[in-house]
């Protein structure tokens, strides 16, 4: 997978004032930054995510189950511009390493291996106001 931005310095387009991707901590607009999962299905069992930064600030990748009637994009976000990571399966967040650590620097790699059951997840970057500025996807396991 692949996460990226526009680089320091980004700034939402005019009309995205007011959009849920403005506000505090996530004032980079629609489209400034991404999250990428190829492929977007894969097989229920020992799935290891690679998340290379292609951007120019730090990102990470935290794996969430995505509830029924729910779609990606859709969790709300607190004061500080994150999501709620209760329920997390995993996260690659620590330069070329494995799990937890402060942010994937530019450039670098991480990843994380995690089982997964047949289902719908969301894949998030959890820095503040990455997630309202567009950067989740959604991945599929099936049988």
């Amino acid at each position: 997978m692949t996460v990226g931005d526009m680089g320091p310095g980004m700034r939402g387009r005019p009309d995205d004032a007011g959009s849920p991707n403005s506000g505090p901590g996530g004032g980079h607009g629609i489209g400034m930054m991404r999250l990428r999962a190829t492929p977007s299905t894969v097989p229920a069992g020992v799935v290891s995510l690679r998340v290379v930064n292609a951007g120019a600030l730090p990102h990470e990748v935290v794996v969430l189950p995505l509830p029924a009637r729910q779609a990606a994009g859709e969790r709300p976000t607190g004061a500080d511009g994150r999501v709620d990571e209760a329920g997390s399966l995993g996260e690659a967040s620590r330069s070329c390493g494995a799990g937890a650590g402060d942010g994937v620097a530019p450039g670098a790699m991480a990843w994380t291996t995690v089982t997964l059951q047949p289902g719908h997840y969301e894949l998030v970057c959890n820095v503040p106001g990455h997630y309202r500025a567009g950067m989740y996807a959604e991945l599929d396991v099936t049988q």
